[in-house]
């Protein structure tokens, strides 16, 4: 926290009174943060939302450099934030890009096993959709061609709630019908929490005062937790996702994913129709060296120090070298990255990848090594933090930003009555 307790130099009485600029602030413009905003703004249409971010528009990182997938929900554990949010999710950002005209499709994907020690984490799937609600249809080999001509495998399921959309197009809207003040190009440099609210001030000079803060910051959260003076118990880990582009798209109808291995938060290379018409194939996930290091040369010293000096990115190391030699190895050898495809449709070589922009998800990694397989939201005093919201939140925006929401409405009900003495 910062030495002041005026408010950054400003008088304590009037903060305390009648100086706040907002009732909720929220920190970072990604899809996550203007889904709260929306969310408060239609909860509580008269509370004053704020929402700060650093670049010049919104959804720049994680919400605008990702396939564009909206996910049925069928990888996550029943009962989890994850699950719930996503399958609620999913059928909710379908009707929200309806109602908007925003683009939209729902394909359908198929998960398609390529080798026998795949068959039970296949089997398994199906028993995960079921639990969750999702409808699944399981293939033989030759009814994959049902839905992929060129796609090949043992074994394979459909998942038909699968779709894709424009996740940017989506959080604009968002900050459009949220009737909150949304302020680009302002960076948080520091967070004043006091008994009477929130003072924020940013790289331009502008402080901000609020009843509640929300950090929906996403690749920067912990570090906007550490402003205001709580110790998020994580920090984020960048992974960089690598895609390339199909150079021959009609090879794919839909969606193409491998099975993935419960033991990694990454679904592994697949392919993914978009709502262009361009097929995207990947992502892979590979270390990056800076917090929005997008590509091999994007280093920044100073982040790259704070990742490797915490204890959890060592034991991350130690536990998933092997996995994570094949992901480099992928990442330098386009020829590898065919061969991976190959697996699914063996008609890709290694002249069909076109480069194409990279991602970098937010990892939030636990000081034991854990990688936090959840979504992570948590409270302090006048304080929301969402702390790990990698993949699927931008498909589950709508639930997370209401139930973020809640916790902030609450927050600032019980400062109004400590307030008022109560």
């Amino acid at each position: 926290m910062t030495a002041s307790g005026q408010g950054f130099g400003h008088d304590h009485g009037q903060v305390h009174g009648h100086g706040f600029d907002c009732d909720v602030l929220v920190i970072g413009g990604g899809i996550v943060g203007l889904s709260t905003a929306y969310a408060l703004t239609r909860a509580a249409p008269g509370t004053r939302v704020t929402v700060l971010e650093k670049e010049p528009g919104p959804a720049r990182h994680q919400t605008g450099r990702n396939s564009g997938v909206i996910h049925s929900g069928i990888y996550y554990r029943p009962g989890s934030l994850k699950a719930r949010f996503a399958v609620r999710g999913a059928a909710e950002m379908v009707k929200f890009c309806a109602e908007y005209g925003i683009e939209h499709k729902v394909t359908g994907k198929l998960i398609v096993a390529t080798g026998r020690d795949e068959l039970p984490r296949l089997h398994a799937l199906v028993q995960r959709g079921r639990e969750n609600g999702i409808p699944v249809r399981e293939l033989g080999a030759a009814q994959i061609t049902e839905y992929e001509p060129q796609a090949r495998g043992l074994a394979a399921i459909h998942v038909g709630t699968t779709g894709v959309c424009d996740f940017g197009a989506v959080a604009a809207q968002f900050a459009a019908a949220s009737n909150a003040d949304i302020r680009y190009d302002e960076q948080v440099t520091a967070i004043d929490r006091r008994a009477w609210g929130v003072a924020v001030r940013t790289a331009s000079g502008t402080v901000v005062r609020a009843r509640v803060l929300v950090n929906c910051a996403g690749l920067q959260c912990d570090r906007v937790a550490l402003l205001a003076g709580d110790e998020p118990g994580m920090r984020i880990v960048p992974f960089r996702g690598e895609y390339y582009e199909l150079a021959r798209p009609d090879l794919v109808r839909g969606l193409i994913y491998p099975v993935p291995d419960p033991a990694f938060p990454f679904l592994g290379v697949h392919l993914t129709r978009g709502i262009d018409g361009g097929v995207h194939v990947g992502p892979n996930a590979v270390p990056a060296l800076a917090r929005e290091g997008y590509s091999w040369s994007a280093v920044r010293p100073l982040e790259l120090a704070g990742t490797l000096g915490w204890p959890g990115t060592w034991r991350i190391a130690r536990r998933h070298w092997r996995y994570g030699a094949g992901e480099l190895h992928r990442s330098l050898s386009k020829r590898a990255f065919a061969t991976a495809v190959r697996r699914l449709l063996p008609a890709v070589t290694a002249d069909d990848l076109r480069p194409a922009a990279s991602g970098v998800r937010a990892q939030a990694v636990l000081r034991d090594g854990t990688l936090a397989d959840d979504f992570l939201i948590r409270e302090a005093p006048r304080t929301v933090h969402v702390l790990n919201a990698p993949s699927p939140a931008a498909t589950a925006s709508l639930p997370i930003g209401r139930e973020v929401a809640r916790r902030a409405l609450t927050a600032l009900a019980d400062g109004r009555l400590v307030r008022a003495g109560r």
